[in-house]
């Protein structure tokens, strides 16, 4: 099986290769349209500022490819971010994947929110054998409103959507390769759909 990682100058790469690893797979990190296009399955990665990480994709034209991509796709935290349809993080507009904004959490909340959080609601493949009340790690200032594309919410102050999935795309909020037993069993989820 070929995982491809987008190559667009977002942090957390090594630790998503090393939790691929563990699972058996080889997580080629690739900027390369032809190469991104073959894979079995995308991973869109992301830590940073969503301005700067759009601006990237654009500048190697991943924009325009990513969003016509017909494999199982998994953006994870800023990754997910751009997929919706505009981030108020640098006044972004997104890939328009999903459809839903993204908002800073309110100013009486502490941000970014970092810890661990329950998954609730969970409606999806990506979710086989992990319970409503499993724990994901989140590191994130951000966060997408419920909308018809959220396969799993959590709370933070308000209820978000820390799943989303349209078609052969999903998000997750949380950092699947950080969150122990219940992060790989989610990515090995992904790599059998």
């Amino acid at each position: 099986m070929k995982v491809v990682l987008v190559n667009y100058g977002a942090g957390n790469i090594k630790s998503l290769q090393f939790a691929l690893e563990r699972l058996g797979v080889d997580g080629i990190l690739s900027s390369d349209v032809t190469e991104i296009q073959d894979a079995d399955k995308v991973i869109f990665p992301g830590v940073g500022e969503a301005s700067s990480a759009m601006m990237k994709l654009k500048e190697s034209g991943l924009d325009l490819v990513i969003p016509k991509l017909k494999q199982p796709v998994l953006g994870i935290c800023l990754g997910m971010q751009l997929m919706c349809t505009h981030t108020e993080e640098g006044n972004t507009p997104g890939l328009g994947i999903f459809d839903v904004a993204v908002k800073r959490f309110d100013s009486d909340l502490k941000v970014p929110q970092m810890g661990w959080n329950t998954l609730e609601k969970t409606a999806s493949p990506l979710f086989n054998t992990l319970d409503s009340e499993t724990y994901m790690y989140s590191v994130h200032s951000y966060y997408a409103g419920l909308c018809k594309e959220t396969i799993a919410q959590t709370t933070y102050g308000i209820s978000y959507s820390c799943a989303l999935q349209k078609d052969n795309f999903y998000g997750v909020q949380f950092h699947p390769e950080k969150s122990s037993k219940a992060g790989s069993q989610l990515l090995s989820n992904f790599l059998a759909l």
